[in-house]
């Protein structure tokens, strides 16, 4: 008697995490479903007058105003790259990247994942300097929208092929960081980014000191934010900056974990209302006027081929000649028809595509005669179509 009301109270943290991202991949399609609806029926102009709403916060000589749609991208973003360094330090401290040997396959993956719709986009807008601005669009993988796709296919999945898929976008996720850092950044002001760099010393020392008051780093996070926002990086990076001196460990209480207590606190908030918010506010392609030509411009093609050709090809390429050269090893419950299907599944950029796409065209002020969006939908679902029938008939066959 006393075994089933163990079996029936037992919890599973991984499966649990798992269903949370497989949740929030499914409202993030009909977050995306409802943008494409508004923006092409009589909704559209209360659409675009929602995410061109005004919205200001002004203390004595410092004020911020944006559009509610920039707020969106840069303040609550800000919350969502919080959560993913948070994720991030936590699986190299203590999860799956711990281990080396979990790390190589994925990591290998990535780079090629990155690399090849980079040179494929590259491939059709090398003519075009400005078109180029894109470039790193189709490099990004959606880990929330791939795994709501992965859950179509129930428990037949293996937990190493999640695994795989969730490694992998956290190292695609390093890529994403490095590239808006390094690559998307406005006119810098040298002002705004010494208070930015005091900020990170003070949330050192508080580290150093074993300080764990997370509202204290939550506080200097803010104003590191606004710094940020004001300096020309972009102020999505001041979240990932601030996990990074969140404790893995209460130097009091070895059992808690300050990151994982945020990480689970987050969770909810960013899959269910963060992230389908930002898609909402992103999504909304209008196809009145929208011909060929608009369809076969370099920008859009080049993000399309970029995530349904560039992703497959450069993630299970780059695994299969690491796995032969026994640099990695094939995970176990994984074939490589699963392999390639997880490859292909990578190729949904939606989030962090759109995400980029907006630094590249969009707030650089950049007027367009086409529409980035189109060729990451295109791609994003061509992608997640791929990759959901080769596992299907993967995992049937095992």
């Amino acid at each position: 008697m006393s075994k089933n009301p163990h079996k029936m109270t037992e919890k599973n943290p991984i499966t649990d995490f798992f269903k949370l991202e497989s949740a929030g991949g499914i409202l993030l399609i009909l977050a995306a479903a409802l943008a494409i609806i508004c923006a092409n029926t009589g909704l559209q102009h209360f659409y675009e007058l929602f995410l061109s709403t005004p919205v200001a916060i002004q203390v004595g000589a410092l004020n911020i105003a944006k559009p509610l749609l920039l707020w969106i991208n840069d303040g609550l973003m800000a919350v969502f790259f919080f959560l993913v360094g948070l994720e991030l330090k936590r699986e190299v401290l203590e999860g799956e990247l711990a281990d080396k040997r979990n790390i190589i396959l994925p990591g290998v993956g990535a780079i090629g994942g990155m690399a090849v719709p980079a040179l494929i986009y590259w491939y059709f807008n090398a003519d075009d300097p400005t078109a180029m601005q894109g470039w790193a669009i189709p490099a990004a993988t959606d880990i929330a929208f791939a795994l709501g796709i992965l859950s179509l296919l129930g428990s037949r999945v293996p937990v190493s092929v999640k695994i795989f898929l969730t490694s992998l976008a956290i190292f695609d996720d390093i890529g994403a960081i490095l590239i808006i850092a390094f690559f998307y950044t406005a006119k810098i002001s040298l002002v705004s980014l010494v208070v930015a760099a005091i900020c990170i010393a003070v949330l050192a020392l508080f580290n150093y000191r074993n300080i764990e008051s997370k509202s204290l780093y939550i506080l200097v996070g803010a104003i590191m934010w606004v710094a940020t926002l004001k300096s020309g990086v972009h102020a999505t990076l001041a979240g990932v900056i601030l996990a990074m001196f969140i404790p893995m460990r209460s130097q009091q209480n070895p059992d808690y974990s300050p990151v994982k207590e945020l990480e689970h606190d987050l969770h909810s908030a960013v899959a269910f209302f963060i992230l389908p918010v930002f898609a909402f506010a992103n999504a909304g392609i209008s196809f009145d006027g929208v011909g060929t030509e608009q369809l076969m411009h370099g920008v859009p093609l080049g993000i399309a081929a970029g995530l349904f050709i560039g992703k497959q090809l450069g993630i299970f390429s780059l695994c299969w000649l690491s796995i032969k050269l026994k640099i990695a090893q094939l995970p176990s419950g994984m074939n490589w028809s699963a392999l390639y299907g997880t490859s292909a599944l990578c190729g949904i950029g939606f989030t962090m595509s759109l995400f980029i796409g907006g630094l590249a065209f969009e707030e650089s002020g950049v007027n367009q005669l086409f529409d980035e969006r189109l060729g990451i939908i295109l791609g994003s679902l061509l992608s997640g179509a791929m990759g959901l029938l080769v596992l299907h008939l993967a995992l049937k066959r095992e």
